[in-house]
């Protein structure tokens, strides 16, 4: 029997339309006989003219810094893998020239531009950095024997690609170091494209992360990965083209790579305090909580640098992500901010971070520090303002209008996270997922609720005409709630789906944020399109998999029972590895899987083999079967216990259907 993994790696998602740049035809004019495509409509053309009008998107200021320091590029077109597959086309944003055109709002326009700039950048002598290759920044500090790699991106070719872009252009050094500053894929996926467990072993390199991070990297990516994964492919565009119609950026970096993650385990896990790596002392910064679950920052006193990883970018970031996370403290967030500009906001000459390009100067870095600070602080204690006067939550994140600082510091705006759904998780931080209202407590499913609001406005017909005449008003929420309803109580309705999708499609058209963008394009296209088909994103790989602790292997395939396939009585099994010394005892019963640390002298069976063998199994390239015929696996006791364990463990879809029913 094969089992499959999925994993939370956005940045492995391999799917052939990520590198196209063909534009979609435009179907119809403006007279709307029939639904628009690729088209923006009158109203999202004065939409995006308000904001050009409303911002002072002519301010150079951030692209003289994202440019400053500009050393070399990667030249060839394309970062490749091993087999030759394309993992980051160079060329892929070329088309950002020029004034936004009116399918791209102009304020996430000017964002994707700078997004987009590539190559490698000094900072300050001693520290450079490799930009626009991936959706983060590697940092790379001289030590007194050779490079400390901080972030190493997302993915093992993006990661070498840009060390090899460092050797060329500053001279080859060994990593002396590495660093991670948080527990998120974009930072530590790239990990063995700079070194492995030999050369850390070898030579005693230092793999330095904070606090709990093998915990929280390990929980996000493997418990929940298959749902969080697939919301992924919305949140990032990874499925539609990148051009003017479709993905400009994801406004946190220009996107997410399709080479293969890996997982180093740190040497060494860290709060705070004083640490010298390779002749450079580094002040490190407890920042847990904030924008990850595990986190810190750094200083560096002799250069008098400070490193707000992803604590502070350049964006309002978020605190509850589209593709799914634990929801964020927006207090606490402000409060790390606030302490970091007391305590280094004089003494930094420059603050760089794990996304985005550095501010110099001691002014310039107190004033993007106190922007930073102020927005999660205003979104935090707006949001409770208007919850203990007695908003919902969908009532606060209307009433909260965007704070007057936001006009002319384009860091805090939102081309990531945004004021309204951010609102809605400071609310939910507090006071949970629904607004009070019992209606919403026992609430019924969307499909079945669907059916009945159709029938209550009149039929499909009815429904939707009100749809096509909101979309026509330029009305493009209430044409997509509308819709909406009309599709889930009848997917086949070719015509609701096609308004829907550009009921969405205008609301892409108009978002500042780019994670919104991307998730309404790609919404619009599987509902024009349907959902991909025999395109397998590659979510688990044996990079990622053999530095994951067996116990959270097993805690995640406990995740995947299910109690309506298991009809014995309750048993034990023991799993034995015979290279790593590990026993696993799991308790199988009706309704749930225990697994447990050392065997149990009750086990039904006892499966033997090693954890390459186990990993092979996981990802889905071995099966018990043959694995039992070559002598890799030798099963004694019950044979059908284990058997019985298998087959009660689901193997989820990955294409499950999120914007039809």
């Amino acid at each position: 029997m094969k089992l499959k993994f999925y994993f939370s790696v956005a940045s492995i998602i391999t799917l052939a339309a990520c590198g196209s740049s063909e534009t979609p035809q435009v179907l119809v004019s403006e007279a709307f006989e029939e639904p628009p495509v690729g088209i923006a409509t009158a109203a999202t053309n004065a939409a995006n003219a308000s904001v050009a009008t409303r911002l002072p998107l002519d301010n150079q200021t951030d692209f003289d810094n994202a440019s400053r320091g500009f050393l070399a590029k990667i030249e060839d077109d394309a970062i490749r893998s091993a087999t030759g597959d394309i993992v980051w086309d160079i060329r892929q944003f070329d088309f950002l020239t020029g004034d936004a055109p009116a399918t791209v709002n102009p304020s996430l326009w000017r964002q994707a531009k700078l997004a987009a700039l590539h190559g490698l950048f000094e900072v300050t002598d001693g520290i450079w950095q490799v930009r626009g290759y991936d959706l983060a920044v590697m940092t790379v500090i001289q030590g007194d024997t050779g490079w400390i790699i901080v972030d190493p991106l997302t993915t093992v070719e993006t990661a070498a690609a840009s060390l090899q872009l460092v050797n060329d252009t500053l001279g080859t050094r060994p990593v002396s170091g590495v660093i991670y500053t948080h527990s998120h894929v974009d930072h530590f996926g790239g990990a063995r494209g700079v070194i492995n467990e030999e050369e850390i072993a070898a030579r005693g390199v230092p793999v330095i992360a904070p606090t709990g991070f093998a915990d929280h990297a390990i929980a996000e990516n493997v418990l929940a990965g298959n749902h969080m994964s697939r919301r992924a492919i919305l949140m990032f565009g990874s499925s539609i083209p990148r051009n003017e119609t479709a993905h400009v950026s994801s406004g946190l970096g220009p996107g997410i790579p399709r080479g293969s993650i890996s997982l180093v385990l740190p040497t060494e896990e860290v709060r705070e305090g004083t640490r010298v790596i390779d002749g450079v002392t580094f002040e490190f910064i407890d920042a847990a909580g904030t924008e990850a679950p595990s986190e810190f920052m750094f200083y560096l006193p002799e250069k008098r640098a400070l490193c707000t990883a992803e604590v502070a970018s350049g964006t309002f970031h978020n605190v509850l992500t589209p593709r799914g996370a634990k929801v964020r403290d927006a207090l606490s967030w402000s409060r790390v901010i606030d302490s970091v500009l007391a305590d280094y906001g004089d003494r930094s000459d420059v603050v760089f971070a794990s996304h985005h390009w550095p501010t110099w100067g001691q002014e310039n870095v107190r004033a993007y520090l106190t922007g930073q600070r102020d927005i999660y602080r205003y979104v935090h204690d707006q949001t409770l303002r208007q919850a203990n006067a007695g908003a919902t939550m969908t009532e606060a994140a209307e009433m909260l209008a965007e704070p007057t600082f936001s006009t002319d510091m384009f860091s805090t705006r939102g081309y990531y996270g945004t004021l309204n759904h951010n609102t809605k998780a400071v609310y939910q931080f507090y006071f949970g997922w629904w607004s009070g209202n019992p209606a919403e407590y026992h609430a019924l499913p969307s499909e079945i609720t669907a059916a009945r609001y159709v029938d209550a406005m009149g039929g499909a017909e009815s429904v939707l005409a009100l749809g096509i005449e909101a979309f026509e008003k330029g009305d493009y929420r209430w044409a997509a709630e509308l819709l909406n309803h009309l599709v889930f109580a009848d997917a086949d309705n070719e015509m609701a789906r096609q308004w829907l999708a550009s009921s969405y499609e205008q609301l892409g058209f108009q978002a500042e944020s780019g994670a919104w963008r991307s998730y309404y394009l790609v919404a619009a296209s599987e509902l024009r399109n349907g959902i991909l088909d025999g395109i397998n994103p590659q979510l688990s790989n044996p990079e990622f998999v053999r530095a994951v602790p067996t116990m959270d292997l097993f805690n995640a395939m406990a995740s995947r029972f299910n109690p309506e396939k298991m009809k014995r009585d309750p048993y034990i099994i023991n799993f034995v590895f015979t290279d790593t010394d590990e026993e696993i005892a799991v308790h199988v019963s009706s309704d749930v899987i225990v697994p447990r640390a050392g065997g149990d002298d009750d086990a039904s069976a006892s499966v033997r083999m090693s954890r390459e063998t186990f990993d092979s199994i996981l990802l889905g390239t071995a099966n018990v079967p043959a694995l039992t015929l070559s002598g890799k696996l030798a099963i004694s006791g019950d044979a059908l216990a284990v058997r019985a364990f298998l087959q009660s463990l689901d193997q989820p879809e990955f294409w499950f259907p999120i914007v039809t029913p």
